[in-house]
């Protein structure tokens, strides 16, 4: 039986919209256990952490993942130019053919030259996903919450938009609302909200936003339990999608009783 609720990206299914990340694990073991907890059909790792020489290592990403369940996801993190992006994404679309993934031309696309606070480049980012889009890559742009910049990313065919919802790995939540409900609202293809999510809470509320899929590294990676994060940040995003699509009661400026006062006319005091 078919889901009838999968996310769809760049013409490939999935049923979980939880996306993982990769780095910041106490260990290597720490992350594995906690993807298979996260039941996340789709990890992101940075193609500069990758070794392409050397799959015998255990401690090497690429023999660590089971990646006949598990899709990649390669990222250009550590680009500061819309150049070495697009050197890293070839090299990305490379490694995925070397693990078995032969249609796999996906990419997350960074391009981050701001070291203090990592704000994404948004002009690289749009020049650099133009070129990939040509060369036949499915771009998943990690951008700032800009409506117009999430628009002209959807316009020059990028298969989703992932903005962020504050800083990278800072925890601090979704500091922008009204922009990512705007960029929702318009977006044709699946926004995805990347960075700043801490909390089960923070990941079921960007679902009921109406986000397709949310991308969670540093508040699994970092937290004292990580195996218990991800199966709590699972839960989260099933609850919040659930919820986004059961439809949310409108709110009201006043109290509403919960019990119709139909029949309580008999508690009225009667005269003698």
């Amino acid at each position: 039986m078919l889901n009838q609720d999968e996310l769809i990206i760049g013409g490939k299914n999935f049923t979980s919209r939880l996306i993982t990340g990769s780095g910041k694990y106490k260990n290597l073991k720490d992350m594995v256990e906690s993807l298979s907890k996260s039941e996340s059909q789709m990890v992101t790792v940075a193609i500069r952490r990758l070794d392409f020489l050397d799959t015998s290592k255990n401690n090497n990403l690429i023999t660590a993942i089971n990646w006949k369940k598990i899709w990649l996801l390669p990222n250009t993190a550590g680009a500061k130019t819309t150049d070495e992006a697009i050197r890293l994404a070839f090299l990305g679309r490379e490694l995925s053919k070397r693990i078995g993934q032969e249609e796999n031309n996906f990419i997350k696309l960074e391009v981050i030259s701001d070291s203090k606070y990592l704000f994404p480049d948004p002009i690289g980012t749009l020049k650099a996903a133009e070129f990939l889009v040509k060369k036949g890559f499915i771009v998943l742009p990690y951008t700032n919450s800009d409506p117009m910049l999430a628009k002209h990313l959807e316009d020059i065919g990028c298969s989703t938009i992932m903005p962020l919802g504050s800083p990278i790995g800072s925890g601090q939540g979704i500091q922008n609302v009204n922009n990512i409900q705007i960029i929702i609202e318009n977006s044709k293809i699946p926004v995805i909200v990347d960075a700043g999510i801490s909390s089960p809470s923070e990941a079921a509320f960007a679902m009921e936003l109406g986000a397709e899929a949310v991308l969670i590294n540093t508040a699994i990676a970092k937290a004292k339990n990580s195996v218990a994060m991800a199966k709590a940040m699972k839960l989260a995003v099933q609850a919040g999608r659930q919820a986004y699509l059961a439809g949310q009661m409108d709110t009201s400026g006043f109290a509403q009783s919960s019990s119709t006062l139909k029949g309580s006319g008999f508690l009225k005091s009667t005269k003698k």
